[in-house]
């Protein structure tokens, strides 16, 4: 009787290794759920950027508008008989509107 259940324990501990401690545990189960957890959520970013890229294409292909604004902001391109002013702005010798006379002295 007792090497019955000897024979039985030992079975049952055989069975069990592999779902605590084998290729499919349960801890190997918990960590594949954590690494698709995780690529989710980097899926739902691309697809939110892959969104506003798309809708920008589609303006680029359809629209003039977003063309011109693109030769006019990244490669400083002017219109025909448009004239361009450039202001450039002197931030040594400006006053802050805070400062008074005294504190300047």
């Amino acid at each position: 009787m007792k090497v019955l259940g000897f024979i039985l324990f030992t079975l049952i501990i055989l069975l069990q290794y592999p779902l605590w401690l084998g290729k499919g545990s349960w801890q190997r189960v918990w960590e594949v759920g954590q690494q698709v957890a995780s690529q989710h959520e980097i899926n739902q970013k691309h697809q939110i950027r892959n969104a506003a890229l798309d809708a920008e294409v589609q303006d680029l292909k359809q629209g003039s508008v977003a063309i011109e604004e693109r030769a006019r902001n990244e490669l400083g391109m002017i219109k025909q008989d448009e004239i361009f002013f450039q202001v450039e702005i002197d931030e040594q010798n400006m006053i802050s509107p805070n400062k008074t006379e005294e504190d300047s002295h």
